[in-house]
């Protein structure tokens, strides 16, 4: 009987779920922030969903998550704002406002949206 290659016969299914989870953090302006200038948001000045103050700023997840910036109900293009998270005095948004550009007048609603994903695999090997 002429030798041969033994290997084993497996077969297996993966299910995936990428769960979201999506923050809202709420600000109105108290003044105007001029075009040609950039308008800083601490942590502590945003206020949560249920209307309570914010005391952290989530981290962003690499390859896991993003944010949005919505002025006046306006989703903003990604390279006005920059995100830095944390706490009070270290957290922040910072919108730039474009040069020559219109400014944000004073009692603007600003939004800030994370969405966060939890994914999660199962795998399930037969014979």
């Amino acid at each position: 009987m002429p030798l041969k290659l033994m290997k084993l016969f497996v077969s297996a299914s993966t299910s995936t779920d990428a769960v979201p989870t999506d923050t809202r953090f709420f600000y109105t302006t108290t003044t105007q922030t001029a075009a040609g200038s950039t308008l800083t948001i601490d942590a502590a000045d945003f206020l949560q969903d249920d209307g309570t103050a914010v005391t952290t700023l989530p981290t962003l997840a690499t390859n896991n998550s993003y944010y949005n910036v919505y002025i006046n109900g306006v989703l903003q293009m990604s390279g006005i704002s920059t995100y830095t998270p944390g706490s009070t005095g270290v957290g922040s948004l910072a919108i730039n406002v474009p040069a020559g550009g219109d400014p944000i007048p004073a009692a603007t609603p600003i939004v800030l949206e994370i969405v966060q994903f939890a994914p999660s695999s199962t795998t399930t090997v037969t014979t």
